[in-house]
């Protein structure tokens, strides 16, 4: 899908496949009905990589590339995060408030021209549930399989919206209310959320 067709897109499903060494992320349109749509994207992250690189492609024969991002500093819980085109072109940032992650998840992405959008789990007891199950012996090794949600503001207005679905295999469904928002950025940081929440 071309950047200006996903551009016109106003949901998207991620889907985690669930493979031993590795994290494997689908990303799919979704239809006006509900349903799920074209794949737009396909990412694999290697665990325990001491400096995160996550390259997106079309599909999962991972042939031809559309964006990517890259810790800027390795084993950093603050880090930033670079977003890239197909080409390596700078196209974004997004980071980890690392102090105000400590209770809640809170996460911040940058587009040029755009600004800042900061990102925080909806609902605070949740946010409080999944640091107890990760402390809880053997439990850490289970997904958790509650819902949480991330909304991204810029100022007062929600840019969009990640939801993660009941289950245990990580679904998350995208909604986006800015349209002058770079899909891509949104995407990776969709991808992000997954890949980089333990960090």
């Amino acid at each position: 899908m071309d950047v200006e067709k996903l551009q016109m897109q106003k949901r998207f499903l991620v889907r985690q496949r669930l493979r031993l060494m590795v994290n494997q992320y689908e990303v799919h349109t979704v239809t006006a009905e509900g349903a799920e749509g074209e794949i737009v994207a396909f990412a694999q992250q290697k665990r325990m990589a001491f400096k995160e690189q996550v390259t997106l492609y079309t599909d999962d024969t991972k042939s031809l590339p559309i964006l990517g991002f890259k810790a800027r500093k390795r084993i950093d819980l603050a880090s930033a995060y670079d977003i890239t085109d197909a080409g390596g072109n700078a196209i974004g940032v997004f980071r980890k408030d690392f102090k105000k992650s400590l209770l809640s998840s809170t996460w911040h992405l940058e587009q040029p021209g755009l600004g800042v959008t900061t990102g925080s789990e909806r609902n605070k007891f949740v946010a409080i549930l999944r640091r107890v199950w990760n402390i809880i012996p053997f439990a850490e090794n289970l997904p958790f399989a509650w819902p949480y949600h991330f909304d991204f503001f810029a100022g007062e207005q929600k840019v969009f919206s990640v939801e993660k679905k009941f289950g245990f295999r990580d679904r998350y469904l995208v909604e986006i209310a800015d349209p002058n928002l770079d899909r891509r950025l949104v995407i990776a940081q969709a991808v992000g959320l997954d890949a980089l929440q333990s960090r």
